[in-house]
């Protein structure tokens, strides 16, 4: 796997210093370069499909913003100076999410969360099964399959990240889950859409569905948005509540690899539990319940909204610029078909427990 890709992807975790604040500037212009080109291309194609009246496809910047982060990590490459810069991008993606949170009344978090918490459930429990069961069939290293199944269940690349310093495993184990789970994200980015509209699903259950069944964060608010800005909002609410699942997870499988003598014991289960804990999910139910409160005008709302869409612009262009292709096929061929295996069955399952829920009225 080339250097970049870890680096890249465990921009979450990263906390940046004082002292590292100016390092970041080239590539944080990079990303919102990449993300205006993108609104630029998008407004471009507009005018000449209705001004001019050339049969040109509608392409949202969010798509412009991946396939030019594409292009450039694919072809010159992400430039050292770029890196640190770039691998913000899940920084800006968060603080997208925490923004959303505006837009949101607090009674629908809670209605519609809880109805993600619990599919979720009904998702955690088939995802780590089937997972591990493939992992087996296909004769995958057992710390191998721990991740992909922990990456699969909940939030990609950034519960790989998590379950790496608690379970241990050989960094190419970790390249490698982390290798899946980005290929696996990418074909979600062109299979949802084309489904959703196969099957006329209505912006928020095709949200939801994308949130629960789609891995990695990034990947999975991109593909909501790319099906219209109401199901990226319902993706982000989805996500949001998979997400809150990761440190357990997580310390389920550390107790487990520690029982076996092959990782750390963990001593204080509430602090791991913390520490595990996406802080962002608790910022985005403040700024929910301020919202619902009235704290916020109308015109304090709107602000906040076109803030989040900001944030989101370096975070779609990060999802292309730390996208090697190179490093997508080359990881054996196991791996990936576990993943795909894995996906294909919890894309179904998740299908259709989102249709269950709105045809009973479970949904609104």
């Amino acid at each position: 796997m080339s250097t970049q890709t870890i680096p890249m992807s465990i921009a979450a975790e990263a906390q940046l210093k004082p002292s590292s604040l100016i390092a970041t500037l080239p590539g944080v212009a990079l990303l919102f370069s990449i993300g205006l080109a993108g609104k630029l291309l998008e407004h471009a194609f507009t005018v000449l499909r209705t001004a001019h009246h050339l049969l040109l496809p509608q392409i949202e910047y969010v798509l412009w913003a991946i396939i030019l982060g594409l292009l450039v990590s694919n072809t010159f490459g992400v430039a050292a100076i770029f890196r640190p810069g770039v691998a913000t991008y899940e920084l800006w993606l968060k603080l997208g999410i925490v923004l959303v949170g505006a837009r949101f009344l607090l009674q629908d978090v809670l209605h519609i969360g809880g109805l993600s918490l619990a599919l979720v459930a009904v998702e955690l429990v088939l995802s780590l099964s089937v997972m591990t069961l493939l992992g087996r069939i296909f004769h995958l290293p057992p710390k191998l399959t721990s991740l992909l199944a922990i990456g699969s269940s909940i939030c990609g690349v950034t519960a790989i990240m998590a379950a790496q310093g608690a379970i241990d495993p050989d960094e190419e184990e970790t390249s490698t889950a982390i290798a899946a789970i980005l290929t696996l994200g990418a074909i979600a980015l062109v299979t949802f859409p084309a489904i959703g509209h196969l099957l006329h699903m209505g912006q928020q259950a095709y949200g939801m569905w994308a949130g629960l069944a789609v891995d990695n964060t990034a990947e999975s608010i991109v593909t909501g948005s790319l099906y219209g800005p109401e199901a990226g909002r319902w993706a982000i609410l989805a996500k949001t509540a998979r997400s809150s699942f990761i440190g357990f997870v997580v310390l389920g499988y550390a107790i487990y690899w520690a029982s076996r003598g092959q990782a750390a014991i963990v001593e204080h289960k509430p602090l791991f539990l913390w520490q595990k804990f996406p802080k962002f999910i608790l910022g985005f139910l403040t700024i929910s319940a301020f919202a619902t409160g009235g704290f916020f005008t109308h015109p304090q709302l709107d602000s906040l909204s076109n803030l989040s869409r900001w944030a989101f612009l370096p975070a779609f262009a990060g999802v292309g610029l730390r996208t090697n292709l190179k490093d997508l096929v080359g990881q054996g061929w196991r791996p990936l078909i576990v993943g795909v295996l894995g996906e294909v069955f919890i894309a179904i399952i998740t299908l259709g427990l989102v249709f269950w829920s709105y045809n009973h009225g479970v949904a609104r």
